[in-house]
């Protein structure tokens, strides 16, 4: 029952005491895959020595998070283009990108020129997006309408949203939503959010490790074997199997990165 966890981010400092522990399990429980988004420039020596360490298992992605978007964006943005037109067969996406006004809109007006410049990245080198986006929907969207067409595509990561969300979304043709342990929680709406409007060929499974542990996990540190949890979560939602959640979301990933 082979799945791909599409975003964890095995190479913080919460994985460093056992790592080869975490990967030997998340491939004991049938993880073909992990993909780790970067979030800042010093986040590429990190993503990149953690696929070192996992060639053909662990596959890397070079982004600027909005959270990390701060007054000097763009002299970091330089470098990391830089270091992206350098190595892009290195790469698997661009990401993790996107907007986030939760907490502070300090750097509003950096973080959309940060998104939109970084897609524009997608789009010249042909790589998917990572996308996080909270609490700004309706601004990530008017930028990436700008470009629909010439999209290669990506994951709106973390999707926890409502029916009419997950549509205008799914508008978005390339694009699948990233689903993780939210979907496990007492309170979520997405057990029923989810089968009402978006097939199973727009899901890709991950579990913004070490942050959102499902069930019966929560509280603790997550990782990529407890996709097991959400898959099993999906597969009741959905009315299917596990198997048959891991076979679609699979073939999902690995069409979208192109791994």
């Amino acid at each position: 029952m082979g799945f791909i966890d599409t975003h964890t981010h095995i190479d913080g400092e919460e994985f460093v005491e056992d790592l080869d522990a975490v990967v030997a399990r998340a491939r004991e429980a049938g993880a073909e895959a992990l993909f780790v988004p970067g979030i800042n420039e010093q986040s590429i020596a990190s993503v990149r020595d953690v696929c070192g360490r996992f060639p053909g298992y662990c596959y890397g992605m070079i982004g600027l998070h909005p959270e990390d978007v701060k007054a000097d964006y763009n002299e970091v943005l330089d470098r990391m283009y830089a270091e992206l037109k350098a190595n892009t067969k290195e790469w698997i996406a661009v990401g993790e990108v996107g907007l986030d006004y939760y907490w502070s809109r300090e750097f509003e007006k950096e973080q959309l020129e940060a998104f939109e410049r970084q897609v524009k990245w997608s789009i010249e080198t042909r790589l998917p997006l990572m996308i996080h986006c909270r609490k700004a929907q309706n601004e990530m969207v008017k930028i990436l309408r700008k470009y629909k067409e010439e999209l290669p595509g990506g994951v709106f990561h973390c999707f926890t949203g409502n029916e009419i969300e997950a549509q205008e979304l799914l508008e978005f043709e390339r694009f699948c939503l990233g689903i993780g342990g939210v979907l496990t929680f007492k309170k979520s709406n997405l057990p029923q959010t989810l089968p009402a409007v978006v097939p199973l060929e727009r899901i890709v499974l991950e579990t913004d490790a070490p942050y959102m542990a499902p069930v019966p996990h929560r509280g603790e540190r997550n990782e990529s074997a407890y996709v097991v949890n959400v898959m099993e979560k999906m597969a009741e939602c959905y009315q299917t199997t596990p198997e048959e959640v891991a076979r679609i979301t699979t073939e999902n990933a690995r069409r979208l990165f192109r791994v």
